[in-house]
């Protein structure tokens, strides 16, 4: 199956605001330098 790059980039945050968004908001700029998209 291909993935598109912003198919992965969705997956990419999905992911993280699984892993860190459990008890308080996270801000996109905190994702993006995690990401480091």
């Amino acid at each position: 199956m291909k993935i598109s790059t912003k198919g992965r980039y969705a997956l990419r945050v999905l992911v993280d605001l699984a892993e860190h968004s459990v008890d308080r908001n996270v801000s996109i700029r905190e994702m993006a330098e995690r990401q480091r998209i």
